[in-house]
């Protein structure tokens, strides 16, 4: 379902999806598009933020709140850590900013489906050792106490946690937490380990040279 309230990119995304082989319903209103998802049985939900009735913060967060886990892309013009923050803090699982490229929009589209097939009946809460993972809830506790991480900081985590024992490499996490479009510095996600290292246990993340990260299973 596309939850977007300009009307000529709405269509146009629809008849692009729908030539790519997808079944797509239209929504321009933020309550509709609520009332949509909630009585629909959907595999995806693109959810513009700025929306007449309710916006796609309060529309996403009422869907989580709700107990649905359905995947939800947010579109938006804005751009900005505290923007991508609050969205992901509300439950959204991935961010794009207008203006996009389709193809971008599309490959996204093909990664939530598949990381939700992928997690079709699996626990959302990663144990490893002393550190407690919920992906749903985000929230991240070590040794029974709960630790405060940022949005950009779970994601990191939750990005090494899912490869736990496995060396993730600075471009993956580059793609999957930033986006395979990021031309910013790659150093950034050096900047988040050492944050993640001083928030937790510091020998949980370790670094090996010239290839990544790997998060020690406890084991």
């Amino acid at each position: 379902m596309i939850v977007e309230d300009e009307r000529r990119l709405a269509l146009s995304l629809a008849k692009g999806l729908t030539a790519e082989g997808y079944a797509v319903d239209v929504v321009h209103d933020g309550r509709e598009g609520l009332h949509r998802a909630t009585e629909g049985s959907y595999d995806l939900v693109i959810l513009d933020i700025m929306l007449p009735g309710l916006n796609g913060y309060r529309v996403c967060a009422a869907l989580r709140a709700a107990g649905h886990e359905v995947p939800i892309l947010m579109l938006t013009a804005k751009d900005g850590e505290y923007d991508e923050a609050e969205g992901l803090d509300t439950g959204a699982d991935d961010y794009l900013t207008k203006p996009f490229s389709y193809v971008v929009l599309v490959a996204r589209i093909k990664a939530l489906l598949r990381r939700r097939g992928n997690g079709a009946g699996a626990s959302p809460v990663l144990e490893l050792g002393e550190l407690r993972i919920d992906t749903a809830a985000h929230r991240v506790f070590l040794d029974g106490s709960e630790v405060t991480l940022t949005a950009k900081e779970f994601s990191v985590l939750e990005q090494l946690a899912l490869r736990a024992g496995e060396v993730v490499s600075k471009a993956q996490i580059l793609e999957h937490v930033w986006d395979f479009a990021y031309d910013g510095d790659p150093n950034i996600v050096e900047v988040y380990v050492s944050t993640l290292r001083r928030k937790l246990d510091a020998g949980l993340i370790r670094t090996v040279r010239g290839a990544g990260y790997r998060l020690e299973t406890g084991g």
